[in-house]
């Protein structure tokens, strides 16, 4: 299974992070890419709490379904969604 495709009822997302950005927000880059800027720094995993909040009211879900799976301490994140 290649990044970005779905299995069952969890979807892969590449995310490239901003920290520290002046505004928050998502962008959709590609049919499973996104880049996403928070305000936090990306110390003591603020930034990374940030964007699953941000990525959980984007796609409505809650907080708890969205775990990133690679890049925990890079911009670049691999986050998979687990919908119910």
């Amino acid at each position: 299974m290649g990044i970005g495709l779905k299995e069952k009822d969890k979807i892969y997302l590449n995310v490239q992070v901003h920290p520290r950005a002046k505004k928050r927000g998502i962008e959709k880059k590609g049919s499973h890419e996104y880049i996403i800027r928070v305000l936090s720094p990306p110390s003591k995993g603020k930034a990374n709490r940030e964007v699953i909040q941000i990525i959980a009211s984007y796609f409505d879900v809650p907080p708890s379904q969205v775990n990133i799976v690679r890049g925990q301490k890079a911009r670049r994140k691999l986050v998979i969604l687990e919908k119910e």
